[in-house]
C-alpha cells in the first residue's frame, strides 16, 4: 500500500504546461459540396478541411513532445501537469525556456511564410481552390492559436480535513503514480534495448541512467524510491567499463528491467532493502542461474537462463519473456 503523505508537497511545485498549436483544419459544411445531396447527420458526419499543408506545422508538435518528454523525465504525473522537485525547478525552467525559445521562431518562421505556404497548398490540389480558399484564416488568427507557456506554483493544503479532502487523495496517489511511471518507461527499454538480445552496448544503460535520475530527484515521494535508486546504482557500479555489456551482466540487467517493469514487486524489494536486506543480495537473487545437464558428448553452447528469486510477500516476479 502506498500512501504518500501530504507534507511532500514542501518539496514539490506544481508546473501545467500550455502549448496550443493550430490545427489548419476547418468543418466541412454542406455547402462546401455545392448542394449535392447528403445522408442526415444522424448517419453520417463530415470531416474536416486543411487550410495548409499539415507537415508546415510538425515542427510545433515536436518541440511539444520534447518539452513533455523533459517533464516526464524529472517529474511525476501530477493535478493534470506535473509535480516537479522544488530543488530542480530553475533547471527544468530553464530547459523549457529553450525549447520555448525554438518554438515562438519556429512560429515567426512559419508566419513569415503563412501566405505563401496557403498558396502552396492550393497549387498541390487544383479543381479544389474555392474549397481551400473558403477555410483560410488570417495570419494575426493563426498568430493567436500558436503559443507555448507554462504556470508554475506551490500547493498549500487549505485548513479543514473537508475542504482539502481531493488535494489530499491526489497527493496520496503520487507515489504509485510514479512507480507505475517508471513501470511504463522500462517496458519500453525493454523493448528498445534487451529483448532478443545476447549483448548490448552502453547505450542501453541511457534509459536506466534516467529512470534512476527520476527516482533520486524525487525520492522524497515515497519511503521505498530511494531503496530503488540505491538498487540501479549497485547494478550500474557492477556494469563493464568499455565494451560490450554481456554474459552475466546482461542478465543482471535484464533482471532489473524486468524488476522495473513490475510495480509491485518493485515496491516489495524496496521495503526489504528498507528492512535491512543489502542491495547487493537482491541482485545476487537477480542472477540466480540453473543450466539444465546435458550429456557430454551431445554438449552445445547453452543460452544460461536467469532464475529470479523470491519476492517478498512470496511473490514471484514476472519473466516478461526472459526465462
Amino acid at each position: 500500500m502506498m500512501n504518500t503523505d501530504i507534507t511532500v508537497l514542501d518539496h514539490l511545485m506544481a508546473l501545467n504546461l500550455d502549448v496550443s498549436i493550430w490545427t489548419a483544419r476547418k468543418k466541412l459544411t454542406p455547402a462546401d459540396f455545392g448542394g449535392a445531396q447528403l445522408p442526415p447527420e444522424d448517419l453520417a458526419s463530415l470531416g474536416s478541411k486543411k487550410a495548409c499543408n499539415p507537415q508546415e506545422l510538425r515542427i510545433f508538435a515536436t518541440l511539444k513532445a520534447r518539452a513533455v518528454n523533459l517533464l516526464d523525465r524529472t517529474g511525476v504525473r501530477f493535478l493534470g501537469g506535473w509535480a516537479i522537485p522544488e530543488d530542480r525547478a530553475d533547471d527544468i525552467v530553464a530547459e523549457l525556456s529553450v525549447i520555448r525559445d525554438d518554438f515562438l521562431a519556429a512560429k515567426d518562421q512559419f508566419l513569415n511564410r503563412y501566405d505563401e505556404a496557403v498558396r502552396d497548398w492550393i497549387s498541390l490540389h487544383p479543381g479544389w481552390e474555392r474549397l481551400i480558399s473558403a477555410s483560410t484564416v488570417s495570419a494575426d488568427y493563426v498568430r493567436s492559436h500558436i503559443g507555448f507557456k507554462w504556470q508554475m506554483f506551490k500547493l498549500l493544503p487549505p485548513a479543514g480535513d473537508a475542504v482539502h479532502q481531493g488535494l489530499h487523495e491526489e497527493v496520496q496517489d503520487l507515489g504509485g503514480t510514479l512507480f507505475g511511471e517508471v513501470a511504463k518507461a522500462a517496458t519500453d527499454t525493454w523493448h528498445r534495448c534487451f529483448e532478443g538480445k545476447d549483448k548490448v552496448t552502453h547505450k542501453a544503460l541511457s534509459p536506466l541512467r534516467s529512470i534512476h535520475a527520476k527516482l533520486a530527484g524525487l525520492s522524497f515521494v515515497e519511503p521505498r524510491v530511494m531503496p530503488v535508486v540505491d538498487l540501479l546504482e549497485t547494478a550500474f557500479n557492477r556494469m563493464p567499463r568499455r565494451g560490450h555489456i554481456e554474459g552475466s551482466a546482461l542478465l543482471l540487467l535484464q533482471g532489473v528491467v524486468s524488476l522495473l517493469r513490475d510495480p509491485a514487486t518493485l515496491v516489495a524489494h524496496g521495503q526489504k532493502i528498507l528492512e535491512g536486506q543489502d542491495a547487493s543480495d537482491i541482485l545476487i537473487g537477480l542472477l540466480e542461474q540453473t543450466v539444465p545437464p546435458i550429456p557430454e558428448e551431445k554438449a552445445v553452447k547453452v543460452p544460461q537462463t536467469v532464475m529470479v528469486g523470491e519476492a517478498a510477500h512470496g511473490h514471484r516476479i514476472d519473466s516478461h519473456g526472459l526465462w
